[in-house]
């Protein structure tokens, strides 16, 4: 069993807030390690009320539709929040100042797992995909290398595989260790998850981009940098994308020791070492006495479109090649590598028109780059909850691709107020994603628009749980549309 850094005698009682993947599986480790677990969320609901259930046999206690309440007796030692949960909310301030050992579930999965070599991802966008793209090449090396975190696994479901893994004997399965032990960690980790994990020390860091986002949580442009900058300053190795306006403007004052990235060939390269792409090849900057940088991969074993990914593509490699990976398994890996789901998802073709779902495009800059990335004329389908940011470049990227934009969720009638400002009228409100895929194809048809795309440029909460259910939703209704049509 791992307990590394836990002193199970002094913290008996944890109490785990939000009854997600991530809340459900802190609880059940903790309660493997002995400790008496309270988990909680302020929800309730068939469902929950069904988890609350299966919980409760095996001695977990769910309180649902409750809040941490510590004026109670019998506090907690232990309080592990759920990445949803805002880390600055009065109760955690409170526990904090009562000095109550307050982290996230990640952290708790970092104190069972550190003795395992972690990649951590993070950044504004591009995190989805350079943390799927390096999971793929360390598994194609064969190594046990789960993704985690914002992706896959909860981070405290990989702990726990981990720690049953551990126990299990020679006799009882006699490949276990063989089969079973866990490589490394790749983790994609977004700024929720780092603000409430002080200790989490990577092996390498990786940061893809920044630009505003989640600034109704963060407060400030600043606030948010620094939080993103903590993780990268605990990893040993720092791989940073040269080519995103702001990391490059920070450059080597903040990142001295930093591995760059640049699409845009070696002159551009930020420092003496890095990746680069250059005619048509990833290059890896000479680290011997040979002086002679080293080709690593063609471009065009990627199969995903777009600069962007091209981008994820460098940051993939240096992670790769940092940890030791042979150029066989990356060139291997990147060649299978067929995407991300919701991210530029090709989901059908119909009658020529393509229709790709685009929904983790859940701000400005990400839906830019979506949009960037197709070809025009373009249907696009844009809306959902809105996000504080600069909505500038993607306005002038509708002007030029788009020739019709349907508009949905509760940020419709304000995007179409926006629009409306900057002289662009072929827009039109049609509220639900139901009608948006109809319309569309329609729209598509009169326009001769080779492209429909779901790239919302929101959040997804006013009318689905989460952007994967949205995309799901798109993927359904475009299949049936097909399928009736």
């Amino acid at each position: 069993m791992l307990n590394q850094g836990i002193l199970l005698q002094s913290m008996p009682k944890a109490h785990v807030i939000g009854l997600g993947k991530s809340g459900v599986a802190a609880a059940r480790l903790l309660k493997r390690d002995g400790w008496e677990v309270v988990l909680s969320d302020r929800n309730t609901s068939p469902n929950l009320r069904t988890q609350q259930q299966e919980l409760l046999a095996e001695q977990i206690t769910v309180e649902l539709g409750y809040s941490l309440d510590l004026t109670e007796p019998d506090l907690p030692q232990l309080i592990v929040v759920s990445p949803g949960v805002p880390w600055d909310i009065p109760v955690l301030v409170q526990a904090r100042d009562l000095g109550i050992e307050t982290i996230g579930e990640m952290e708790l999965a970092w104190r069972y797992l550190k003795s395992i070599p972690w990649v951590a991802i993070t950044g504004t966008n591009g995190k989805t995909t350079t943390t799927s793209l390096i999971a793929s090449i360390f598994q194609t090396a064969r190594l046990n290398a789960p993704a985690c975190g914002n992706i896959g696994y909860a981070a405290c479901e990989v702990a726990l595989s981990q720690a049953e893994k551990e126990e299990q004997t020679p006799i009882q399965n006699p490949k276990s260790k063989i089969q079973n032990h866990l490589d490394w960690v790749i983790a994609e980790i977004s700024s929720y998850q780092i603000e409430s994990s002080s200790t989490l020390k990577p092996l390498i860091g990786v940061w893809t981009t920044f630009t505003p986002d989640h600034l109704s949580r963060h407060k400030t442009l600043e606030n948010y940098y620094n939080i993103k900058a903590s993780l990268l300053r605990q990893s040993e190795i720092q791989i940073f994308n040269g080519d995103d306006a702001y990391l490059r403007k920070v450059g080597l004052s903040d990142w001295p020791d930093a591995y760059w990235t640049s699409v845009q060939g070696k002159d551009f390269l930020i420092g003496e070492k890095g990746f680069y792409i250059q005619d048509g090849w990833v290059f890896q900057t000479s680290h011997d006495s040979s002086g002679q940088d080293k080709a690593i991969v063609e471009v065009s074993a990627l199969r995903m479109v777009g600069e962007h990914n091209q981008q994820n593509l460098l940051m993939a490699v240096a992670a790769a090649r940092l940890a030791g990976i042979d150029q066989n398994a990356i060139s291997c890996a990147i060649r299978e590598f067929a995407g991300v789901p919701h991210r530029l998802e090709h989901i059908c073709t119909w009658e020529g028109i393509d229709f790709i779902n685009d929904s983790k495009a859940t701000n400005y800059d990400a839906a830019e780059v979506g949009l960037g990335s197709v070809s025009s004329p373009v249907i696009l389908i844009a809306g959902g909850e809105a996000k504080a940011g600069d909505d500038t470049a993607w306005i002038a990227r509708i002007k030029t691709k788009a020739a019709v934009v349907l508009l949905i969720g509760d940020a419709a009638k304000a995007f179409a107020q926006r629009l409306q400002e900057v002289g662009y009228t072929s827009y039109e409100i049609v509220e639900t994603m139901d009608k948006a895929v109809g319309r569309s194809a329609e729209l598509a048809k009169q326009y001769q628009a080779s492209v429909v795309l779901l790239s919302p440029a929101c959040a997804s909460f006013d009318q689905y749980p989460n952007f994967e259910v949205r995309g799901e939703h798109f993927r359904q209704l475009c299949l049936e549309w097909v399928a009736n049509n």
